[in-house]
């Protein structure tokens, strides 16, 4: 839990995790077909406490009554039979029976939405399609848009009134002859940076650093085998990383996977975090998204001593 935000942290202040507290919870990522009690499994371990708790005299502290406030007179269970109570009211307005909360509770056993014909057939848009005046879109026209009159207005350089494409900042059209276009991809086995630490890490790091994949005929030119410690950097930063030789990449093309914990010394990621290389822009001033695989980078077999991984490791702390 010691991330590299909360190492950032001047006060940390310890949560419980789900094992240690009640809450409910869905299943399926879009069907939300269950609904699931959580019961707490362990007390509170050592100083934690729930985040409900420590926001509510937060507030007390920022204002006399704030507790009251902010909880609104409810504790932890009263706010689940809460939310609980609200999902009951829309199930019914679908004609679907829920138990009540408490036997809901007591019980400790999921609850399965049955699926309806039409959901088990359900095609996106097929309503528009089918009819597209009384089933119109949510644009201004009601219909698919190529060419957005509201974009227009904008008068967004970086994002026109229609699809078209537009040269990145930096791509193999601009790069030199040892440059490579930098991938940052989503990571097979984690969650962004969701237990970069976990012993699943063994797995797939390469010299304990986070694996770069590079194509065989760029390793060679690079002088770099498959296992080498690599660097790789540009004008934002460097980072270290274990080498991944492969044909199953792109000549020209190296991935570094997004969400590994940064871990800085004197200017170098030990652990291979790739926001060191790209840059803080925007897609666009209309979706304000990342542009993570927009990145020209330089590669080179790392010869010095390795320096130590230090990402996991927990800060000094002054109680």
């Amino acid at each position: 839990y010691w991330t590299a935000a909360a190492k950032h942290a001047d006060i940390v202040l310890p949560i419980t995790t789900s094992f240690e507290r009640n809450d409910l919870t869905m299943t399926g990522d879009y069907s939300n077909q269950h609904i699931v009690p959580m019961k707490q499994a362990v007390a509170p371990q050592f100083e934690a406490r729930n985040d409900f708790d420590v926001f509510a005299d937060l507030a007390e502290l920022l204002k006399p009554g704030g507790k009251e406030i902010y909880t609104e007179g409810k504790d932890e269970m009263a706010w689940l039979k809460f939310f609980y109570d609200a999902a009951q009211k829309g199930a019914r307005a679908q004609r679907v029976t829920m138990p009540m909360f408490n036997a809901f509770w007591q019980q400790n056993k999921l609850i399965e939405m049955r699926r309806s014909e039409k959901n088990e057939q359900y095609v996106r848009y097929g309503d528009f399609r089918a009819d597209p005046v009384k089933n119109a879109l949510g644009t201004p026209s009601g219909k698919i848009e190529i060419y957005s009159k509201t974009l227009e207005k904008f008068g967004y350089k970086d994002c026109p009134a229609h699809p078209t494409w537009l040269a990145p900042d930096e791509w193999k059209g601009t790069a030199d002859e040892k440059q490579l276009q930098l991938l940052t991809a989503h990571p097979a086995y984690r969650l962004h940076s969701q237990l970069n630490y976990a012993e699943l890490r063994k797995k797939y790091a390469v010299a304990d650093r986070e694996p770069i994949t590079i194509h065989t005929e760029d390793a060679a030119r690079f002088g770099i085998a498959n296992g080498d410690l690599v660097r790789v950097w540009n004008k934002r930063g460097q980072i270290l990383t274990g080498a991944v030789v492969t044909d199953g990449i792109k000549k020209g093309v190296v991935c570094v996977h997004e969400g590994a914990w940064p871990d800085l010394e004197n200017g170098l990621c030990k652990n291979g975090s790739a926001n060191v290389l790209t840059a803080d822009i925007p897609s666009s001033q209309l979706a304000n998204a990342c542009a993570g695989n927009s990145a020209l980078v330089y590669i080179e077999k790392y010869t010095g001593n390795a320096p130590k991984l230090t990402a996991f490791d927990q800060p000094a702390i002054q109680a």
